[in-house]
């Protein structure tokens, strides 16, 4: 039967209780067990699909489409285990399932009240997540509720896991509880009394921690741990000092040299092998001693938040390891770049990214980047828009499409190079269509598809005969004006199987040395161990652009 680890906060949001689930999920799969994740988010939201990258960093997408926290990232780079619709789960779902029963008259007339409904369908839905009572079930699923604790929004998913446990039995619940430690300037020491607080809200609510991670910018000393220890009722082992660390790929032998994941086992009654792991040793020392380092633009518009790029940051530094290199991104708002000397900004870098987005903000200011990488012989990387500026920024100066736009941007333009397409294939192989009317969350192309790669080209080398990458977008390049641009030199190098849509764009190599432009969003495949094979290729490319400049 499955067992569950349960991670909250609290003081303050933030504190990494993503990082820290999927390192104790990293420690016990290195341990031989069969472990998933679980996200619960405390908003209303259906899902972070529409929800601002300034308020809620990127949103993640799984293999079967779903739109996700940015913390499923986190989970699939630290385990092997592959993230689906289930893991994540929101309040807005939670009701929205609790209402379509009460309409179909599931309750048989009961009057429809927060306990049991819907805690009882919290409770489902994380069963739900780990397969629990079928064949598919794992050993062990941490289940991170997000928000902080004494928040009106998380007091449902609190109960449902006190409930849980309850119902449960003994031995089949463990609790993490993520809490701040913070260092007083004015007084010279750490202040303690935060973590004693968060501790006596949650067992007010009747949940006592079995382990406490102590958030800290330092090391916590031990009479520190001993006093947390003596007013929160955790042991003295369970208490435990996670300070800020130079790489997140740190934090599992950092928490299994204090005994967190030993702990988990004992309180679970999981009889385990040690944990084994030479591998995170071998990936820290990789990250500690780069062979050289190279300089990336990354032209943007939400690059005042680096959670906004989190998968992007992680592909780019995952690349880095299979190429010895240390990468430093250089943010840049594309907001800036308009009407600026283009060059004077970018000619520092050794390549140039602009990512996805939306809205018309900042585009013109990808278009001058897209168009000086092309110029410039800058190896050049777009990703979803980053694509669709690169073509409309050939379209208007290579092939003579003056005004050409997207329509997202110009509804007007004269030639709208790229276009809302009204019909296309799903993840799931379902027809979806949509117009302009359509709701914004959920209706965009979404998941893993799969699309024909032409031979002897740039992304025939990466990829081979087939590419299969998860997408997140609205707009697509418009199949009416493909030929055009193919007759002034730009290769379309991947097509989708059934509608023809494309999926990669570039120049030839006797024109560019380095220039790709792709529809979908491979950072969300990028992980420590494997890389990237599109990431690894561009860094390469940056790094000889580098060697070139030098030469």
């Amino acid at each position: 039967m499955t067992k569950f680890v349960f991670v909250t906060g609290g003081v303050v949001s933030s504190l990494g209780k993503g990082i820290a689930s999927a390192s104790l999920a990293a420690l016990l799969e290195s341990r031989g067990l069969n472990v998933t994740l679980i996200k619960l988010d405390p908003y209303l939201n259906v899902d972070p699909g529409t929800m601002s990258p300034f308020q809620h960093g990127e949103v993640f997408v799984t293999d079967d489409g779903a739109e996700t926290d940015l913390d499923l990232g986190h989970y699939e780079r630290f385990i092997e285990t592959r993230m689906k619709r289930a893991n994540n789960f929101t309040t807005g779902q939670i009701y929205k399932s609790v209402l379509e029963k009460e309409r179909r008259g599931d309750y048989l007339g009961k009057t429809v009240q927060v306990i049991p409904h819907v805690t009882n369908e919290i409770q489902e839905f994380i069963k739900r997540g780990a397969g629990f009572g079928t064949a598919q079930a794992v050993q062990v699923a941490i289940v991170e509720i997000g928000g902080t604790v004494g928040d009106i929004e998380s007091l449902p998913f609190l109960e449902a896991v006190r409930q849980m446990s309850l119902r449960l039995g003994p031995n089949q619940c463990a609790f993490v509880h993520l809490s701040y430690v913070p260092w007083i300037a004015a007084a010279g020491e750490l202040k303690t009394k935060p973590t004693q607080h968060t501790v006596q809200k949650m067992r007010e609510i009747g949940i006592q921690p079995d382990a406490l991670l102590c958030r800290a910018d330092r090391t916590i000393p031990d009479d520190e741990r001993e006093k947390i220890s003596l007013f929160t009722n955790v042991p003295l082992w369970g208490v435990i000092s996670l300070p800020d660390m130079p790489s997140i790929y740190q934090v599992p032998r950092l928490l299994h040299e204090q005994g967190l994941d030993g702990l988990i086992c004992d309180k679970l009654r999981l009889n385990t092998p040690p944990a084994r792991l030479q591998r995170w040793d071998e990936l820290v020392h990789a990250l500690q001693h780069p062979q050289g380092a190279v300089r990336i633009a990354m032209v943007g518009k939400y690059v005042d938040l680096s959670d906004s790029y989190k998968s992007l940051n992680e592909a780019l530094r995952h690349a880095g390891l299979k190429n010895q290199v240390r990468v430093e991104i250089g943010y840049i708002d594309s907001e800036t770049l308009e009407g600026q000397d283009v060059a004077a900004v970018l000619a520092p870098f050794d390549a140039i990214l602009v990512p996805g987005g939306f809205g018309k903000r900042g585009t013109e200011g990808k278009i001058a980047a897209a168009r000086y990488a092309r110029e410039q012989r800058v190896p050049y990387l777009g990703i979803c828009l980053g694509m669709q500026v690169a073509t409309i920024e050939f379209a208007r100066h290579v092939a003579g499409l003056q005004g050409a736009n997207s329509t997202e941007f110009d509804p007007d333009t004269p030639h709208p190079v790229i276009a809302l397409i009204d019909e296309w294939q799903d993840a799931d192989g379902s027809i979806q269509q949509r117009d302009g009317s359509s709701d914004l969350g959920g209706t965009m192309r979404l998941g893993t598809q799969s699309a024909d790669v032409q031979p002897s080209t740039l992304a025939h080398a990466i990829y081979g005969p087939v590419v299969s990458e998860r997408h997140r977008h609205r707009y697509e390049a418009n199949t009416h004006y493909l030929e055009r641009l193919r007759q002034a030199g730009l290769l379309i190098s991947a097509l989708t199987q059934r509608e023809q849509l494309t999926e990669i764009v570039e120049l030839p190599s006797s024109v560019h040395p380095w220039f790709m432009g792709v529809q979908f969003h491979p950072e969300f495949k990028s992980t420590p161990w494997g890389g990237h094979p599109l990431f690894s290729a561009f860094v390469r490319a940056a790094l000889e652009q580098q060697q070139t400049r030098k030469g």
